[in-house]
Protein backbone atom coordinates (compact mmCIF):
# COMPACT_ATOMS: atom_id res chain seq x y z
CA UNK A 1 0.00 0.00 0.00
CA UNK A 2 1.58 3.38 -1.14
CA UNK A 3 0.17 4.94 2.11
CA UNK A 4 1.76 2.48 4.61
CA UNK A 5 4.95 4.47 6.13
CA UNK A 6 8.26 3.94 3.81
CA UNK A 7 11.10 3.79 6.75
CA UNK A 8 15.20 3.01 6.24
CA UNK A 9 16.20 0.92 9.17
CA UNK A 10 19.81 1.15 10.47
CA UNK A 11 21.42 -1.60 12.64
CA UNK A 12 25.16 -1.47 13.44
CA UNK A 13 24.91 -2.58 17.41
CA UNK A 14 28.03 -5.36 17.08
CA UNK A 15 29.60 -6.84 13.73
CA UNK A 16 26.47 -6.88 10.50
CA UNK A 17 26.35 -3.58 8.85
CA UNK A 18 22.22 -3.52 8.32
CA UNK A 19 20.26 -1.54 6.04
CA UNK A 20 16.83 -2.54 5.49
CA UNK A 21 13.54 -0.55 3.97
CA UNK A 22 10.05 -1.61 4.43
CA UNK A 23 6.96 0.08 3.54
CA UNK A 24 4.33 -0.76 6.30
CA UNK A 25 4.78 -4.75 7.18
CA UNK A 26 6.34 -5.25 3.24
CA UNK A 27 9.77 -5.86 2.91
CA UNK A 28 11.27 -4.00 0.14
CA UNK A 29 15.58 -4.24 1.01
CA UNK A 30 17.84 -5.76 3.35
CA UNK A 31 21.10 -5.12 2.97
CA UNK A 32 23.49 -6.21 5.18
CA UNK A 33 27.77 -6.13 5.38
CA UNK A 34 28.95 -8.47 7.60
CA UNK A 35 32.60 -7.86 9.57
CA UNK A 36 32.62 -11.17 11.36
CA UNK A 37 35.86 -13.01 9.07
CA UNK A 38 37.63 -9.64 10.21
CA UNK A 39 36.87 -11.27 13.87
CA UNK A 40 37.57 -14.93 12.97
CA UNK A 41 41.02 -14.77 13.54
CA UNK A 42 40.38 -13.58 17.46
CA UNK A 43 37.08 -16.13 18.13
CA UNK A 44 35.29 -13.41 19.06
CA UNK A 45 33.84 -9.91 18.15
CA UNK A 46 36.46 -7.12 18.43
CA UNK A 47 34.41 -4.04 19.10
CA UNK A 48 37.39 -1.52 17.49
CA UNK A 49 37.26 -3.85 14.20
CA UNK A 50 33.37 -3.54 14.11
CA UNK A 51 33.39 0.26 14.62
CA UNK A 52 35.60 0.99 11.80
CA UNK A 53 34.24 -1.95 9.61
CA UNK A 54 30.31 0.01 10.21
CA UNK A 55 32.39 3.63 9.02
CA UNK A 56 33.74 1.78 6.02
CA UNK A 57 30.24 -0.52 4.80
CA UNK A 58 27.68 2.37 5.66
CA UNK A 59 27.26 4.56 2.62
CA UNK A 60 27.43 1.82 0.27
CA UNK A 61 25.00 -0.16 2.29
CA UNK A 62 22.56 2.65 2.74
CA UNK A 63 22.87 3.04 -1.46
CA UNK A 64 22.50 -0.65 -1.97
CA UNK A 65 19.14 -1.00 0.04
CA UNK A 66 17.65 2.02 -1.80
CA UNK A 67 18.83 1.00 -5.21
CA UNK A 68 17.37 -2.89 -4.14
CA UNK A 69 14.32 -1.07 -2.87
CA UNK A 70 14.08 0.89 -6.14
CA UNK A 71 13.28 4.28 -4.08
CA UNK A 72 14.61 7.51 -3.59
CA UNK A 73 16.06 8.98 -0.42
CA UNK A 74 13.68 11.85 -0.59
CA UNK A 75 10.74 9.38 -0.64
CA UNK A 76 11.15 8.26 3.18
CA UNK A 77 8.59 8.62 5.94
CA UNK A 78 11.39 8.10 8.62
CA UNK A 79 14.50 6.32 9.54
CA UNK A 80 14.66 4.41 12.55
CA UNK A 81 18.25 3.31 13.73
CA UNK A 82 19.08 0.89 16.27
CA UNK A 83 19.99 3.12 20.15
CA UNK A 84 20.97 0.32 22.14
CA UNK A 85 21.74 -2.18 23.35
CA UNK A 86 24.69 -3.55 22.05
CA UNK A 87 28.76 -2.13 21.38
CA UNK A 88 28.88 1.24 21.98
CA UNK A 89 31.16 2.03 19.08
CA UNK A 90 29.44 0.40 17.06
CA UNK A 91 25.99 1.54 18.17
CA UNK A 92 27.41 5.36 17.94
CA UNK A 93 27.93 5.01 13.94
CA UNK A 94 24.84 3.76 13.26
CA UNK A 95 22.85 6.60 15.14
CA UNK A 96 25.77 9.30 13.75
CA UNK A 97 24.36 8.12 10.44
CA UNK A 98 21.14 7.91 11.07
CA UNK A 99 21.39 11.57 12.70
CA UNK A 100 23.06 12.86 9.65
CA UNK A 101 20.59 11.23 7.44
CA UNK A 102 17.36 12.43 9.02
CA UNK A 103 18.49 15.94 9.03
CA UNK A 104 20.14 16.44 5.97
CA UNK A 105 16.69 14.65 3.98
CA UNK A 106 14.57 16.53 6.87
CA UNK A 107 12.75 13.13 8.03
CA UNK A 108 11.87 12.47 11.64
CA UNK A 109 14.48 10.09 13.47
CA UNK A 110 13.72 7.06 15.38
CA UNK A 111 15.77 5.88 17.82
CA UNK A 112 14.45 1.98 18.65
CA UNK A 113 15.20 -0.77 20.82
CA UNK A 114 17.79 -3.66 19.14
CA UNK A 115 15.67 -6.23 21.18
CA UNK A 116 12.27 -4.86 20.22
CA UNK A 117 13.06 -4.82 16.56
CA UNK A 118 14.13 -8.56 17.22
CA UNK A 119 10.72 -8.87 17.62
CA UNK A 120 9.03 -6.99 15.19
CA UNK A 121 11.11 -8.22 12.43
CA UNK A 122 8.05 -10.87 12.40
CA UNK A 123 5.72 -8.82 11.00
CA UNK A 124 7.92 -9.23 7.84
CA UNK A 125 7.26 -12.48 7.54
CA UNK A 126 3.80 -13.12 9.22
CA UNK A 127 1.65 -10.42 9.10
CA UNK A 128 0.96 -8.02 11.83
CA UNK A 129 1.85 -9.08 15.81
CA UNK A 130 -1.01 -10.46 17.82
CA UNK A 131 -1.27 -8.58 21.09
CA UNK A 132 -0.04 -9.19 23.41
CA UNK A 133 3.61 -11.17 22.19
CA UNK A 134 5.16 -13.54 23.67
CA UNK A 135 8.94 -13.76 22.63
CA UNK A 136 12.12 -15.39 23.21
CA UNK A 137 15.14 -14.05 22.04
CA UNK A 138 18.38 -15.55 21.44
CA UNK A 139 21.60 -14.44 20.22
CA UNK A 140 25.28 -13.81 21.04
CA UNK A 141 24.52 -11.08 23.27
CA UNK A 142 21.08 -12.23 24.84
CA UNK A 143 18.86 -14.57 25.80
CA UNK A 144 15.31 -12.99 26.55
CA UNK A 145 11.83 -13.95 27.40
CA UNK A 146 9.60 -11.22 26.90
CA UNK A 147 5.88 -10.74 27.26
CA UNK A 148 5.20 -7.70 24.63
CA UNK A 149 1.75 -6.32 24.71
CA UNK A 150 2.55 -2.79 22.49
CA UNK A 151 5.71 -3.55 20.57
CA UNK A 152 6.36 0.24 20.29
CA UNK A 153 5.64 1.51 24.09
CA UNK A 154 5.30 -1.80 26.21
CA UNK A 155 7.79 -4.82 26.81
CA UNK A 156 7.76 -6.34 29.81
CA UNK A 157 10.71 -8.81 30.52
CA UNK A 158 9.94 -12.04 31.95
CA UNK A 159 13.01 -13.94 32.11
CA UNK A 160 16.92 -13.32 31.03
CA UNK A 161 20.28 -15.26 30.97
CA UNK A 162 21.86 -14.83 34.32
CA UNK A 163 25.49 -15.38 33.28
CA UNK A 164 26.35 -16.59 29.34
CA UNK A 165 23.70 -16.07 26.52
CA UNK A 166 22.90 -19.43 24.52
CA UNK A 167 24.76 -18.22 21.49
CA UNK A 168 28.22 -16.97 23.28
CA UNK A 169 27.66 -21.06 24.50
CA UNK A 170 27.36 -22.41 21.09
CA UNK A 171 30.65 -19.67 20.46
CA UNK A 172 33.03 -21.23 23.60
CA UNK A 173 31.81 -24.73 22.89
CA UNK A 174 32.95 -24.22 19.49
CA UNK A 175 36.14 -22.89 20.61
CA UNK A 176 36.53 -25.98 22.96
CA UNK A 177 36.17 -28.28 19.78
CA UNK A 178 38.61 -26.41 17.55
CA UNK A 179 35.88 -25.76 15.21
CA UNK A 180 36.35 -21.90 14.60
CA UNK A 181 33.95 -19.02 14.80
CA UNK A 182 31.02 -18.53 15.15
CA UNK A 183 29.89 -21.16 16.47
CA UNK A 184 26.52 -21.35 16.06
CA UNK A 185 26.21 -22.72 12.12
CA UNK A 186 28.92 -25.38 12.47
CA UNK A 187 27.51 -26.76 15.71
CA UNK A 188 24.24 -26.88 14.04
CA UNK A 189 25.65 -28.85 11.42
CA UNK A 190 27.89 -31.70 13.04
CA UNK A 191 24.94 -32.01 15.85
CA UNK A 192 22.77 -33.41 12.59
CA UNK A 193 25.49 -36.29 12.27
CA UNK A 194 25.68 -37.09 16.17
CA UNK A 195 23.17 -38.43 18.85
CA UNK A 196 22.03 -35.57 21.35
CA UNK A 197 21.41 -38.31 23.83
CA UNK A 198 25.25 -39.85 23.85
CA UNK A 199 26.09 -37.84 26.57
CA UNK A 200 23.72 -36.22 29.75
CA UNK A 201 25.19 -32.57 30.21
CA UNK A 202 23.33 -30.38 32.71
CA UNK A 203 19.92 -28.32 31.86
CA UNK A 204 20.52 -25.18 34.15
CA UNK A 205 18.17 -23.60 36.23
CA UNK A 206 15.36 -26.49 35.65
CA UNK A 207 14.98 -27.11 39.55
CA UNK A 208 11.48 -26.94 41.05
CA UNK A 209 13.38 -23.68 43.25
CA UNK A 210 14.73 -22.15 40.13
CA UNK A 211 14.00 -19.32 38.59
CA UNK A 212 10.66 -19.86 36.15
CA UNK A 213 12.10 -17.95 33.02
CA UNK A 214 15.79 -17.60 33.78
CA UNK A 215 18.30 -19.00 31.64
CA UNK A 216 22.20 -20.03 32.55
CA UNK A 217 24.47 -21.29 30.28
CA UNK A 218 27.51 -21.22 32.31
CA UNK A 219 27.64 -24.53 33.94
CA UNK A 220 26.17 -26.05 30.77
CA UNK A 221 29.53 -24.87 29.15
CA UNK A 222 31.87 -25.88 32.05
CA UNK A 223 30.66 -29.40 32.04
CA UNK A 224 31.16 -29.62 28.59
CA UNK A 225 34.68 -28.33 28.56
CA UNK A 226 35.50 -30.80 31.36
CA UNK A 227 34.20 -33.53 29.74
CA UNK A 228 35.70 -32.82 26.72
CA UNK A 229 39.32 -32.21 28.80
CA UNK A 230 38.83 -35.86 30.36
CA UNK A 231 38.93 -37.65 27.20
CA UNK A 232 41.53 -36.01 26.03
CA UNK A 233 43.66 -36.31 29.17
CA UNK A 234 42.84 -40.11 28.84
CA UNK A 235 44.35 -40.30 25.05
CA UNK A 236 40.52 -40.57 23.99
CA UNK A 237 39.49 -39.58 20.54
CA UNK A 238 36.75 -37.06 21.20
CA UNK A 239 33.76 -37.73 19.84
CA UNK A 240 32.74 -34.01 18.14
CA UNK A 241 29.34 -34.98 16.68
CA UNK A 242 27.99 -36.97 19.80
CA UNK A 243 29.51 -33.69 22.09
CA UNK A 244 27.79 -31.13 19.57
CA UNK A 245 24.39 -32.77 19.35
CA UNK A 246 24.54 -33.63 23.32
CA UNK A 247 25.07 -29.91 24.23
CA UNK A 248 22.76 -28.87 21.67
CA UNK A 249 20.46 -30.25 22.99
CA UNK A 250 20.81 -29.50 26.15
CA UNK A 251 20.82 -25.47 24.72
CA UNK A 252 17.61 -26.14 23.29
CA UNK A 253 15.88 -28.56 25.66
CA UNK A 254 15.84 -25.44 28.32
CA UNK A 255 15.01 -22.28 25.88
CA UNK A 256 11.86 -24.34 24.60
CA UNK A 257 10.59 -26.03 27.70
CA UNK A 258 10.64 -22.12 29.29
CA UNK A 259 9.51 -19.87 26.70
CA UNK A 260 6.58 -22.90 26.44
CA UNK A 261 5.88 -22.43 30.04
CA UNK A 262 5.68 -18.61 30.09
CA UNK A 263 2.79 -19.05 26.67
CA UNK A 264 1.13 -21.32 29.46
CA UNK A 265 1.60 -19.75 32.44
CA UNK A 266 0.21 -16.28 31.29
CA UNK A 267 -2.69 -17.28 28.99
CA UNK A 268 -0.72 -16.89 25.38
CA UNK A 269 -1.32 -18.91 22.67
CA UNK A 270 1.51 -18.32 20.51
CA UNK A 271 5.40 -17.78 20.61
CA UNK A 272 7.95 -16.08 18.36
CA UNK A 273 11.04 -16.90 18.37
CA UNK A 274 14.35 -14.78 16.86
CA UNK A 275 17.40 -13.39 17.19
CA UNK A 276 20.55 -15.10 15.56
CA UNK A 277 20.00 -18.68 17.66
CA UNK A 278 17.01 -18.89 16.15
CA UNK A 279 18.13 -19.99 12.54
CA UNK A 280 19.32 -22.89 14.73
CA UNK A 281 17.50 -25.92 13.20
CA UNK A 282 17.28 -28.68 16.08
CA UNK A 283 15.16 -25.00 18.13
CA UNK A 284 12.95 -24.05 15.35
CA UNK A 285 12.20 -28.55 15.55
CA UNK A 286 11.66 -28.83 18.80
CA UNK A 287 9.81 -25.60 19.65
CA UNK A 288 7.42 -26.73 16.97
CA UNK A 289 6.99 -30.03 17.93
CA UNK A 290 6.39 -28.37 21.67
CA UNK A 291 4.05 -25.64 20.56
CA UNK A 292 2.04 -28.08 19.00
CA UNK A 293 1.83 -30.16 21.95
CA UNK A 294 0.62 -27.15 23.98
CA UNK A 295 -1.62 -25.81 21.87
CA UNK A 296 0.35 -22.95 21.17
CA UNK A 297 1.14 -20.97 17.70
CA UNK A 298 4.85 -20.77 16.23
CA UNK A 299 6.36 -17.44 14.25
CA UNK A 300 9.66 -17.73 13.72
CA UNK A 301 11.30 -15.57 10.76
CA UNK A 302 13.13 -17.47 7.79
CA UNK A 303 17.33 -17.27 9.30
CA UNK A 304 18.15 -14.16 7.63
CA UNK A 305 15.56 -12.18 9.77
CA UNK A 306 16.89 -13.57 12.93
CA UNK A 307 20.01 -12.65 12.42
CA UNK A 308 21.00 -8.85 12.95
CA UNK A 309 19.55 -6.95 9.86
CA UNK A 310 18.31 -3.25 8.73
CA UNK A 311 15.11 -4.54 7.71
CA UNK A 312 13.80 -5.57 11.41
CA UNK A 313 14.83 -1.57 12.70
CA UNK A 314 13.04 -0.62 9.65
CA UNK A 315 9.75 -2.44 11.04
CA UNK A 316 9.92 -1.20 14.30
CA UNK A 317 10.29 2.43 12.78
CA UNK A 318 7.24 1.67 10.51
CA UNK A 319 5.19 0.58 13.24
CA UNK A 320 6.40 3.66 15.48
CA UNK A 321 5.05 5.82 12.71
CA UNK A 322 2.09 4.32 11.95
CA UNK A 323 1.17 4.34 15.28
CA UNK A 324 1.87 8.28 15.59
CA UNK A 325 4.87 7.74 18.53
CA UNK A 326 6.96 10.27 19.17
CA UNK A 327 9.91 11.22 16.99
CA UNK A 328 13.54 11.15 19.07
CA UNK A 329 15.10 14.42 18.58
CA UNK A 330 19.21 15.23 17.75
CA UNK A 331 20.01 14.68 20.99
CA UNK A 332 19.85 10.95 20.17
CA UNK A 333 23.09 8.75 21.54
CA UNK A 334 23.83 5.32 21.76
CA UNK A 335 23.23 3.66 25.18
CA UNK A 336 24.83 0.42 25.24
CA UNK A 337 22.68 -1.00 28.33
CA UNK A 338 19.32 0.62 27.06
CA UNK A 339 16.97 -2.00 28.24
CA UNK A 340 14.05 -3.81 26.42
CA UNK A 341 11.72 -1.58 28.40
CA UNK A 342 12.28 1.15 26.23
CA UNK A 343 11.35 0.27 22.62
CA UNK A 344 12.01 3.14 21.38
CA UNK A 345 14.21 6.74 22.67
CA UNK A 346 11.82 9.81 21.72
CA UNK A 347 14.59 11.90 23.54
CA UNK A 348 14.40 15.43 25.18
CA UNK A 349 11.69 17.36 23.25
CA UNK A 350 12.60 20.41 25.81
CA UNK A 351 15.09 21.31 23.46
CA UNK A 352 13.13 23.11 20.67
CA UNK A 353 15.43 26.15 21.17
CA UNK A 354 18.75 24.44 20.10
CA UNK A 355 16.40 22.78 17.22
CA UNK A 356 15.60 26.36 15.70
CA UNK A 357 19.65 27.44 16.12
CA UNK A 358 20.19 23.61 14.24
CA UNK A 359 17.69 24.74 11.63
CA UNK A 360 19.01 28.00 10.68
CA UNK A 361 22.27 26.21 9.59
CA UNK A 362 21.94 26.23 5.76
CA UNK A 363 21.46 22.24 4.84
CA UNK A 364 23.93 22.47 1.57
CA UNK A 365 26.76 22.84 4.98
CA UNK A 366 26.02 19.47 4.80
CA UNK A 367 27.69 18.55 1.05
CA UNK A 368 30.05 21.42 0.91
Amino acid sequence: MADEPLVLGIETSCDETGVGIVRGTTLLANAVASSVDAHARFGGVVPEIASRAHLEAMVPTIERALKDAGVSARDLDGIAVTAGPGLAGALLVGVSAAKAYAYALDKPLYGVNHLASHICVDQLEHGPLPEPTMALLVSGGHSSLLLAPDITSDVRPMGATIDDAAGEAFDKIARVLNLGFPGGPVIDRLAKEGDPNAIAFPRGLTGSRDPAYDFSFSGLKTAVARWVEAKRNAGEDVPVRDVAASFQEAVVDVLTRKAVRACKDQGVDHLMIGGGVAANSRLRALAEERCERAGIRLRVPRPGLCTDNGAMVAALGAEMVARNRPASDLELSADSSLPVTDPHVPGNHDHDHDHDHLHEISKENLYS
